[in-house]
């Protein structure tokens, strides 16, 4: 697979599911393609956590074009009863970097060059 970093196999403090959703807090019509590559995943594995996401009203998306742009419900409270009165926005304040602070920005990790 050309252009696919390699997975990252050892164990990490954030899920997938995080991850993803911090990619597109901090690009709105940003592509699946360009959140796999940050996040070391199939663009197939991105589709399915976007879809999880969406099922459980913490994203959503529209059309336009040939473009996504998605809309994260920031108020929606964190599902595991340990973070019982989390905020999506709470998480995404840990996550998401000013862009001038960010080393690799989703676009740069795809090898995008706009």
């Amino acid at each position: 697979m050309d252009g696919v970093p390699e997975p990252y196999t050892g164990w990490t403090f954030i899920t997938n599911h995080a991850r993803v959703l911090a990619v597109i807090a901090d690009n709105h019509s940003v592509r699946i393609r360009e959140i796999a590559a940050y996040c070391r995943l199939t663009e197939r594995a991105v589709q399915k956590i976007i879809a999880d996401l969406e099922e459980a009203g913490y994203l959503s998306h529209t059309r336009e074009g040939r473009t996504n742009t998605y809309r994260i419900d920031p108020g929606k409270v964190l599902r595991h009863p340990a973070e019982a009165g989390l905020t999506v926005a709470s998480l995404l304040s840990l996550l998401v970097q000013d862009e001038v602070h960010r080393t690799t920005s989703p676009a740069s990790a795809a090898g995008s060059t706009s």
